[in-house]
């Protein structure tokens, strides 16, 4: 092999590598990133923006590990120690993206326009839900159309085909924009809808969330990480990561 061409291989073999090394940093925000507005809404090392709801502090079964938020619990306990976890800040007009995978079987959500109050007793009172849940094996939820992964949880259903296998890292992002909600699961499009129109409360009406008076109600609300679920074999486990929002 001649000098050149032995030169030509390394810098191509340190650009592979560096490609790589660029596509393994989550928890961090390119320059163009934060050029555009993006905020990290998890810094990768501890749970600081964010509490378990009604909570002062994150419950004992969250905690963090190799760079992404981790909820480890089983059937039964208290529920403080899983409570679902809410962003301290507020959000209204956003686009939000982020990272999630799970044990085989489980089931959790990402809410949002969560109004954390007294009044109301868990975050889907009033927050809106992105539902996470196994394709193959979470019982009723992966076999019943509208609580199945990427649905715009019992209101909405999407094509759940765009879920990956357990243990797999899927990405998730929800655009709200002054009533324009859309739904992307692993870079498709899954739920595209309008709030707050005559068309979204007749949805409302034919489902169990006409019964809590709070809910969807709230233009600005906190972001929310599911842990209240018990399905799923024991320990349950969720991970999050690179979760990052942009006001719009």
């Amino acid at each position: 092999m001649s000098r050149s061409t032995l030169f030509a291989a390394v810098i191509v073999a340190a650009c592979t590598l560096s490609g790589v090394a660029a596509a393994q940093s989550v928890n961090t925000l390119s320059p163009q990133e934060k050029a555009d507005g993006w905020q990290l809404l998890f810094n990768g090392r501890n749970l600081d923006g964010w509490h378990s709801y009604l909570q002062k502090a994150p419950g004992k079964d969250w905690s963090v590990q190799d760079g992404a938020i981790m909820l480890e619990r089983g059937r039964t306990g208290d529920e403080k120690d899983f409570g679902d976890l809410v962003t301290s800040a507020e959000y209204e007009n956003f686009d939000l993206k982020l990272e999630w995978k799970m044990t085989a079987c489980a089931d959790a959500g990402i809410m949002f326009n969560v109004h954390e109050s007294p009044e109301y007793h868990e975050t889907y009172e009033t927050g809106p839900e992105m539902q996470i849940a196994d394709l193959v094996c979470t019982k009723p939820d992966s076999q019943v159309l509208y609580e199945r992964s990427g649905d715009l949880f019992d209101l909405i259903s999407s094509d759940v085909e765009r879920v990956r296998e357990a243990g797999n890292w899927n990405q998730f992002e929800i655009i709200s924009d002054h009533g324009h909600l859309q739904f992307f699961q692993n870079g498709h499009k899954v739920v595209d809808t309008h709030l707050w129109d005559a068309d979204w409360d007749k949805l409302v009406a034919h489902t169990k969330f006409a019964r809590m008076p709070g809910f969807a109600k709230f233009h600005k609300g906190h972001i929310s990480l599911q842990g209240t679920e018990d399905k799923g074999e024991t320990p349950i486990h969720l991970w999050f990561r690179d979760i990052k929002i942009k006001a719009l």
